[in-house]
């Protein structure tokens, strides 16, 4: 999940009718897109509020994510080895630790860009998201084993037994 800072950011999206995840994705910055900004009637002031959001936060998403990859392969080695049951599952708080927290982080920033839209800019956003997921549609994820992912975007685990 390295290249991809934001792996569920769209299932997030969707659920906030938001789509910031074409930027994590693609680096797309909708809010500087000049088709996105006339249909959203986006002020320069509101795309500046979310690009500044959004660069505040990046760096922070991106430095947890490099930390919960490195917790993530430390899980992975102590279950390869069969390690002793309680420290795999303290190994195991702190992955999930980790991922709740990049979790909420990523939240907030989708609420407080969300926040800077009016209610009118909302509704016209969520349909012009919409619009871009039927382009856009996201590749299928590869069966379980085929690229060293459980085929649920995450690394798979060896069972050692």
């Amino acid at each position: 999940m390295r290249p991809r800072v934001f792996g569920r950011t769209i299932v997030t999206l969707l659920l906030m009718g938001f789509a910031t995840s074409a930027v994590a994705q693609s680096g797309f910055p909708w809010w500087k897109d000049d088709k996105v900004v006339k249909e959203l009637g986006l002020s320069a002031g509101q795309s500046t509020r979310i690009d500044n959001l959004f660069l505040a936060t990046f760096p922070q998403l991106r430095t947890g994510r490099e930390e919960l990859d490195r917790q993530e392969t430390e899980l992975s080695r102590l279950i390869e080895i069969n390690a002793d049951e309680a420290v795999v599952t303290r190994q195991i708080d702190k992955v999930e630790a980790l991922r709740a927290s990049l979790n909420k982080m990523r939240q907030i920033m989708l609420l407080h860009m969300r926040q800077v839209l009016t209610a009118k800019q909302n509704v016209k956003f969520k349909a012009v998201f919409e619009q871009w997921q039927r382009d856009n549609p996201r590749p299928p994820r590869p069966p379980a084993g085929r690229d060293g992912r459980d085929g649920r975007g995450g690394r798979r685990r060896s069972d050692s037994r």
